[in-house]
């Protein structure tokens, strides 16, 4: 199943507006897309597929992991990670439809 993954590193500066464009551009892979400009961290949501929730947060957090790794960010601890799942998702919408 595919899981919308976002996670929050948090640290002790501000995010330059370059530094998140870069974190963008290593996430774009995984359908995601990166925040943080001119806070305290950052943030990406991510797509990944596994077989459950935690699944998808320990896949996610490995691969977000790997995306920092290619930019010029610090190594922050990641504080907030959450889960969507395409199915809740889905129903979501549908509980929203008239």
């Amino acid at each position: 199943m595919r899981y919308s993954i976002s996670l929050y590193a948090e640290g002790d500066r501000e995010v330059s507006l370059e530094e998140v464009v870069e974190l963008a551009d290593a996430v774009a892979t995984l359908e995601g897309i990166a925040s943080g400009y001119g806070t305290m961290g950052y943030g990406a949501q991510i797509v990944v597929e596994a077989d459950n929730s935690d699944a998808a947060v320990d896949v996610a957090l490995e691969k977000f992991a790997a995306a920092v790794a290619t930019t010029s960010l610090p190594t922050w601890p990641v504080v907030k990670a959450e889960s969507v799942s395409e199915d809740d998702d889905y129903a979501e919408l549908e509980d929203e439809i008239p």
